[in-house]
């Protein structure tokens, strides 16, 4: 029996028109501040929506949100959360500008004395602004969960947090904002997805058929809606499955009662810490190379993946070739996509990566993976695989 604990506060609402919503749901007692990132909402429309929808309300703007959101930047607005005595947060863009505004959110009312203690040293959040969300980029699912990435550019960091405390009230999710999303931004929110999903599947066999059967169906609708993004990008049907897909791939439901790998994402979050590719990016040169090197541990599930999710089947005596079968064909499917799987592709040297990043860990004393099983020499040794 498995014994665990879902809480979801989030309202979502979601469909075309939707972000007029916000009329209903921002309060209009206390200062609003708009955060978002560099400009593409005044180019799609979706900033003239949010303008008209929040009507009198007393809104103040914060732009120039980075993609991988910086810590340097998120501290100039709770300078201005601080000073202006705002009482509400909208984020509106993609996950990075979310994640954003969930650290600005805790850090603005932070009573100790380096706000930075919250990433690196999982200091108690105690209160946070309240925030809502206005969601253009479907990939992280931070419209549904309680979490936060941020990257530190004095350090080379990026570390995260979670807190109940930053769940957003309410998430619009309205598909056709996305119609104008360069393809780039396309095929990394629907990778980002897939992986979150491998993150929390992808371990060692548990009774637990309903989360392996939700995450499966996560996968294969991810994999049926995104050559129809890529081929018409105006497809409001695909595009609403892909952004519902994504918000579900973590928002905690399929995570429920399962062991939980995040190594691929560990390793990733400092490639791009140190080389400044995709966090996209840095997940499908990973991840084929950590299921190759874990294949063993993971075997009974690649198995069950590779069948249920590619159709291959297998017999006792050919278990071995199904997962390298399995492990090829997700690295064929990001390929697809347009998506590189080598380090050599981002002109990133394997041997430096794999020393900088085992370093690192090292010094923080970190194990990876579900049973903390990854040492930093095996993180090196996948980094060197993925040459």
């Amino acid at each position: 029996m498995l014994n665990f604990e879902y809480h979801n506060p989030v309202k979502i609402v979601f469909g075309r028109g939707t972000i007029a919503e916000l009329d209903k749901l921002v309060p209009t007692d206390t200062p609003v501040l708009m955060l978002y990132g560099g400009g593409s909402i005044k180019k799609n429309g979706v900033y003239d929506q949010v303008v008209a929808a929040l009507g009198k309300r007393s809104v103040l703007e914060f732009s120039g949100i980075e993609p991988n959101p910086l810590y340097e930047t998120c501290l100039k607005a709770v300078e201005t959360v601080r000073r202006e005595k705002i009482g509400f947060l909208l984020s509106v863009g993609g996950g990075s500008v979310l994640d954003a505004a969930k650290f600005i959110a805790a850090a603005a009312l932070y009573d100790g004395v380096d706000t930075w203690d919250i990433l690196a040293k999982g200091a108690e959040v105690k209160a946070a602004v309240p925030l809502g969300a206005v969601l253009t980029l479907p990939a992280t699912g931070s419209e549904m969960n309680a979490n936060s990435v941020i990257s530190r550019s004095s350090t080379g960091e990026k570390l995260y947090f979670s807190s109940p405390l930053v769940y957003p009230r309410f998430s619009i999710l309205d598909p056709e904002t996305t119609f104008t999303l360069p393809e780039r931004q396309t095929v990394n929110g629907i990778i980002d997805a897939y992986v979150h999903v491998f993150e929390q599947y992808m371990t060692f066999y548990l009774n637990a058929p309903l989360q392996d059967r939700q995450a499966e169906a996560i996968l294969l609708t991810l994999i049926e809606e995104a050559p129809k993004v890529l081929k018409n990008p105006l497809d409001c049907d695909a595009r609403a499955n892909v952004m519902w897909t994504a918000t579900n791939a973590l928002n905690g439901l399929i995570g429920c009662g399962v062991p939980q790998d995040w190594a691929t994402h560990m390793i990733g979050h400092e490639l791009t810490a140190f080389y400044g590719i995709d966090h996209a990016q840095s997940l499908a040169v990973v991840l084929p190379r950590l299921l190759t090197h874990c294949r063993e541990a993971k075997k009974m599930k690649l198995l069950q993946y590779g069948k249920r999710i590619f159709g291959i089947e297998f017999k006792k005596e050919t278990e071995c070739k199904a997962v390298d079968a399995a492990i090829n064909a997700t690295e064929e499917f990001f390929n697809s996509l347009g998506m590189k799987t080598h380090l050599s592709d981002y002109k990133i040297d394997a041997n430096e990566a794999a020393g900088k990043i085992s370093r690192r860990l090292k010094e923080r004393g970190t194990m990876l993976g579900e049973q903390e099983q990854l040492s930093p020499d095996d993180v090196a040794k996948i980094l060197i695989g993925c040459a």
